[in-house]
């Protein structure tokens, strides 16, 4: 394993970032098949547990005995998935974040390929963003999902087909000049965008979820996120990237 040993070793180029809560049956799998993902390269592995009220926590300190390169963060109470990534981000300490759901449905089999094509990109791109094929959703859920991306694309104009998609790699001060708001990572390809970065994506294959339930329905996806979509709008809108032509 050539992951990082210590807080006082050089810093990894490559930090993977999961927010959770209450995964308990889906840490411990996910954490052997980052690892045997990412054993190529050093990496830190940061872990933030959301106000977890399961046996999630017990299990990322149990990970953490064997693996000095894993961090485990802990917010006080359940802030949300997007609270929990900016935590992570934070305190990261590669330039490039890797970034993947908790519940399983994400395959970290597919990061090296996510950085392979962000490295080959160059500092132009600013995130690779995964787009799911076979998705296991509901046929109501697909429904729902396939509008909203069209409305999306139309609306803000962001390239990606699949912003659902929690497998991303982006580079960290790129995610940290993005403005925080509860949803922020369906909007992370818009927002890239908006900064003066292009996108890449990856095809991926989507698995079902390990264990346990999903923290997102219906009503807390399309009207929160349809008043989201608005704002993002917004903030494209008034925001000019400026071109340095000439330095002296």
């Amino acid at each position: 394993m050539t992951s990082l040993s210590s807080e006082t070793s050089a810093a990894p180029r490559l930090s993977v970032v999961i927010a959770v809560k209450d995964e308990a049956d889906n840490v411990l799998p996910l954490i052997d098949e980052i690892d045997a993902a990412l054993s190529f390269e050093p990496f830190e592995l940061i872990f933030v547990d959301d106000g977890s009220t399961d046996a999630t926590l017990a299990n990322l300190r149990l990970a953490q005995q064997t693996r000095p390169y894993m961090r485990v963060l802990v917010h006080e109470r359940a802030c949300g998935k997007t609270a929990g990534v900016d935590t992570g981000a934070r305190a990261a300490r590669g330039e490039l974040l890797l970034l993947l759901d908790g519940d399983g449905q994400n395959n970290p089999a597919y990061l090296p390929e996510m950085i392979r094509v962000i490295d080959e990109g160059g500092p132009r791109v600013g995130m690779v963003q995964g787009e799911r094929q076979g998705r296991k959703d509901t046929a109501f859920k697909r429904y729902q999902s396939r509008l909203a991306n069209k409305i999306r694309r139309g609306l803000l104009n962001d390239g990606s087909r699949d912003t659902g998609c929690g497998l991303k790699a982006v580079r960290r001060e790129v995610h940290l000049r993005l403005p925080v708001f509860d949803g922020l990572h369906r909007f992370m390809a818009a927002l890239v965008r908006r900064e003066g970065y292009e996108i890449r994506t990856v095809k991926v294959v989507d698995r079902e979820r390990w264990h346990g339930v999903s923290k997102y329905g219906f009503w807390n996806r399309l009207w929160v996120g349809i008043a989201d979509m608005f704002g993002v709008f917004w903030l494209i809108r008034r925001r000019r990237v400026p071109r340095v032509v000439e330095r002296g």
